[in-house]
């Protein structure tokens, strides 16, 4: 009876050193394999990385193959570089067919990153158009891993943590090692810190933060490119040299004092608009100096002696004058209403919003285009 006693409790014991010995032996396999491969990606390895980023993944909307695959390898080397990882549990199931490892993931900041890379592909869509005088711009798989490229190689990013639990599967193969890591949509975006989902995010820039990148891009562009942007031949109704003239004075004056400051953002579904105050040339007061002038020159005799042709000649000639002696400056309160179309927040008809801001009175010549009679 005392054998008895004693021996069930060895026996109990032996079982529970047993299995907690082949589940260890499990988990030391699996954890081989995880380190494996991810030490991989922390080496740079470029057929790892294509194993398990494909680099259409990253943008699915576009179908198109590349030959020309510097760009893209040498961006997963640089959003790898930093990469690390620590494992923190593994869980074998009990008919040892399949396995999950929970870890910790070491990443850049993908968020800062896509939220990047949306103002740097909006900015280049609107130099686009300025230099273009088009909307219809797009934006090939290369342009994109192009950008991302710049984006890495200039930009210093901080690392954030991200926790992944890794989906393994027990092999056939009768080897040392069998055990295969699951790899899905959801660990593909887990392994670049979620930048998968963020450059898909409609919302990655909020409205004002959409504006903001209209603003700024109107501010580093030519008096070529702005003239172009702003529609500003649309003051010019024919080819005369003097209407030609004016729209290009304009387009200095606006070029010399834009500036901007945009407000709060009311969103309401797709639709949103913003506040902003706008800095641009005072309108008003050239039209008032120009009116003045002109009534002051109406009531001479030159202006009888001239007849219709050179009255209108010598009109445009002083709205010129008028606008190249200009110094003031007004600024306006501008509400602009942009659309979220399931990709991003963009701003319609931009160019034509832009100009009936920034031309404010003068988004029209105030010179009269018929001619008067000599009586």
């Amino acid at each position: 009876m005392k054998s008895a006693k004693y021996l069930l409790p060895l026996l109990l014991l032996f079982s529970t050193l047993f299995l907690c010995g082949c589940t260890s032996k499990e988990e030391k396999k699996i954890d081989e394999v995880v380190k494996r491969e991810l030490d991989l990606l922390k080496n740079l390895d470029s057929d790892t990385t294509q194993k398990y980023i494909s680099y259409q993944e990253l943008f699915p909307e576009e179908a198109e193959d590349t030959t020309d695959t510097s760009d893209i390898e040498e961006v997963f080397s640089l959003f790898f570089q930093d990469f690390d990882y620590k494992i923190l549990d593994v869980h074998v199931d009990k008919d040892k067919e399949s396995a999950t490892a929970d870890l910790r993931l070491f990443t850049l900041d993908a968020h800062a990153l896509a939220e990047d890379f949306s103002k740097a592909q909006l900015k280049q869509e609107i130099s686009l158009a300025a230099a273009d005088q088009s909307d219809d711009q797009t934006f090939s798989l290369e342009d994109r891993y192009r950008i991302l490229r710049e984006l890495l190689s200039t930009n210093d990013y901080q690392t954030v943590e991200r926790n992944c639990t890794i989906t393994l599967t027990a092999t056939k193969e009768d080897t040392e090692n069998n055990w295969e890591i699951r790899r899905n949509n959801t660990l593909e975006n887990d392994l670049v810190g979620g930048l998968m989902n963020y450059l898909t995010d409609p919302d990655i820039l909020s409205p004002e933060d959409t504006l903001t990148v209209y603003f700024d891009t109107l501010k580093d562009m030519s008096t070529e490119e702005l003239g172009n942007y702003l529609n500003a031949d649309s003051i010019v109704s024919s080819g005369d040299s003097e209407k030609i003239q004016l729209a290009d004075a304009l387009v200095d004056q606006v070029h010399s004092s834009f500036d901007y400051s945009v407000g709060e953002a009311t969103v309401s579904g797709y639709h949103a608009t913003v506040s902003a105050s706008i800095t641009t040339f005072d309108s008003d007061a050239i039209l008032k100096n120009y009116n003045k002038d002109l009534d002051t020159y109406l009531s001479s005799v030159d202006a009888v002696i001239d007849g219709a042709q050179k009255r209108y000649e010598k009109s445009y000639s002083m709205l010129l004058d008028v606008i190249d002696k200009n110094t003031a400056t007004k600024t306006v309160e501008t509400t602009f209403t942009l659309l979220n179309d399931g990709a991003s927040w963009k701003l319609e008809d931009a160019g034509t919003v832009f100009g009936q801001a920034l031309f404010g009175g003068l988004s029209s010549s105030p010179v009269e285009d018929t001619e008067d009679s000599d009586n």
